[in-house]
C-alpha cells in the first residue's frame, strides 16, 4: 500500500481509501490510484485485514464425518452460505463418542483461525451444559439437546417421521415395517418421552402416528439397527424382514441410504415396489431422486437450516443483536416419487 501511494503521489491514508472503497475524494484522484493499484498489481493481504479488525473471516464447521451424503451436502450448502457474507468455512471432523469427539473440540477451538463454529451433533455424543458453555459463538444443527447453551436449528424430526408414516396409512398400508431403529420392541412405549436423536425421535413420530391409527407394530417387523444406518445396512436388514415371514406392506427407512439398501433387497427377493411394498425415506439426498425406482422421502430442509445456522453465527460473531440462545425449528414436507403409489 505504501508503494502505491508512492507512486500515485497520495497520501498513505488516501491509498488505503482507495483500496477499501471508503472515504471522500475526487473521481480523479480516485482514478489516478486504482491505475497505480492495477499497474504494480496490488492484492489485499485478506488476513492482515481481517486480523486488524479483530476477525478471522472464517467459520468451523464441525461434522462426525463426511462420507454420509447427508453431512456432505451440508458442508457444501453452508460454504455456499457463508460465502454471500464474505466468510470462508474450515471444515473438520471429530471422532464421534470418543476423548476426541465434539466436546474436545469444543474445549480446543481456536480462536485466532477461526470466529465461531457450526457444530453437527452426532447421535453418539453425549455432551453436558458445561460442554457447551463457550466463549465463542457457537450453533449448533441435528437432532441432539443443546441445553439451551447454544442456538439450535434443526427440523422438526417427530413432525416428519409421522408425516411419512401417515402418507405410507394414507396410501393403503396396514403392516408397515421401520429399517433403522435403534430401539428395542419392548422399549416402543417410552419413545413418547423422548426429546433428541435423530433415530428415536423419527421413531416416536412412527409410533405416534401408527397409535393414532390403531396400526400394530411387529417386533420382526422393526430390527434394531444400531448406529449403521448405510446402504448395507438397510440391504441386510430388509433381507432380516423378509426371512422373518410376518407380511408387510410398507417400509419406513430412516434415512435415505436404509431405504435405498431395502429397495435393493426388495428387488432381489422379486418384489414389487410400490404394488406390493411402498416405501419411503428420509433426508432427499441427490441419490434418491435418480435411484430405481426414485424413492419417496422427507425433505431434509438443508436449503433452510444452513442459510438459518449461517445468519445466526454471523449475527453471534458481528454482535449486531443481543441474542439468547434459542431452538429454531421447520416443518417438512413429502417428497413424492415412484416408491410410493400416487
Amino acid at each position: 500500500m505504501r508503494d502505491v501511494a508512492e507512486e500515485a503521489g497520495v497520501s498513505l491514508k488516501t491509498a488505503s481509501n482507495v483500496i477499501n472503497h471508503t472515504g471522500r475524494m475526487t473521481d480523479a484522484t480516485r482514478e489516478k490510484v486504482q491505475k497505480v493499484v492495477d499497474r504494480l498489481g496490488y492484492r489485499v493481504n485478506v488476513s492482515a485485514r481481517n486480523l486488524n479488525r479483530g476477525r478471522t473471516g472464517f467459520i468451523t464447521l464441525a461434522v462426525p464425518c463426511l462420507t454420509a451424503p447427508y453431512l456432505a451436502e451440508l458442508a457444501n450448502r453452508v460454504i455456499d452460505a457463508a460465502r454471500i457474507y464474505g466468510y470462508s468455512v474450515y471444515v473438520t471432523t471429530y471422532a464421534e463418542g470418543t476423548s476426541r469427539g465434539a466436546a474436545s473440540l469444543l474445549r480446543n477451538f481456536n480462536a485466532t483461525v477461526s470466529d465461531g463454529m457450526i457444530l453437527s451433533l452426532s447421535e453418539m455424543e453425549d455432551l453436558t451444559p458445561e460442554d457447551l458453555s463457550v466463549d465463542f459463538p457457537l450453533v449448533c444443527v441435528g437432532a441432539r439437546f443443546t441445553h439451551h447453551k447454544a442456538d439450535h436449528v434443526t427440523p422438526d424430526d417427530v413432525q416428519s417421521a409421522r408425516l411419512a408414516t401417515e402418507y405410507l396409512l394414507d396410501r393403503g398400508v396396514s403392516r408397515p415395517a421401520v429399517v433403522g431403529s435403534r430401539t428395542d420392541f419392548a422399549q416402543l412405549s417410552t419413545l413418547r418421552d423422548v426429546t433428541e436423536g435423530n433415530a428415536q425421535l423419527r421413531m416416536r413420530g412412527v409410533f405416534e402416528a401408527c397409535c393414532d391409527r390403531n396400526i400394530a407394530l411387529a417386533t420382526e417387523l422393526m430390527p434394531n439397527v444400531g448406529h449403521d444406518w448405510s446402504i448395507g445396512s438397510g440391504a441386510r436388514n430388509m433381507q432380516r424382514i423378509i426371512d422373518s415371514g410376518v407380511p408387510f406392506d410398507g417400509v419406513i427407512a430412516l434415512n435415505d441410504q436404509l431405504a435405498m439398501g431395502a429397495l435393493s433387497t426388495l428387488a432381489a427377493n422379486g418384489i414389487s415396489v410400490p404394488d406390493q411394498v411402498q416405501v419411503i425415506g428420509f433426508d432427499n439426498n441427490e441419490e434418491s431422486a435418480y435411484f430405481q425406482p426414485p424413492l419417496t422421502t422427507m425433505d431434509s430442509c438443508l436449503d433452510w437450516i444452513a442459510p438459518t445456522a449461517v445468519s445466526r453465527i454471523i449475527d453471534r460473531i458481528s454482535g449486531s443483536r443481543v441474542l439468547q440462545p434459542e431452538l429454531i425449528t421447520t416443518q417438512t414436507r413429502v417428497i413424492a416419487r415412484a416408491t410410493t403409489c400416487a
